[in-house]
């Protein structure tokens, strides 16, 4: 069995398509930008996103996105606008953007552990 050797990533938020950013980090999260990857094996890097207060929102993202939660009772649907959100709590926006595009499986959480997303 060969060790796993993980690097420390830093990227840099600016002026950066938020969907394309969340792709890459997935990308080195889950390890495969390295030559050994397999995905039962969670062989990935450590992330570290800097500036995500200037990422890039294309289209009307910001007016027409919304975020969805629901506590389990009959007409408890609550809506978030992204305008709403991005001036406060802009690195849960990336952070559920790279989690919806993770494996959703038992390696999932460890990955996650590893981004770590500054303002």
């Amino acid at each position: 069995m060969t060790k796993i050797t993980r690097e420390k990533i830093t990227l840099d938020a600016t002026d950066i398509p938020m969907g394309r950013l969340a792709s890459k980090i997935a990308m080195i999260l889950m390890g495969k930008t390295k030559p050994g990857y397999f995905p039962h094996i969670d062989s990935g890097d450590y992330v570290i996103v800097e500036n995500i207060s200037k990422i890039k929102l294309t289209g009307k993202k910001l007016e027409t996105k919304y975020y969805h939660r629901h506590s389990g009772y009959t007409g408890n649907l609550k809506s978030t606008q992204l305008k709403s959100l991005m001036p406060e709590r802009a690195d849960w926006v990336l952070k559920k953007a790279v989690t919806n595009m993770l494996p959703k499986n038992k390696l999932q959480n460890g990955m996650l552990k590893r981004l770590t997303i500054n303002k």
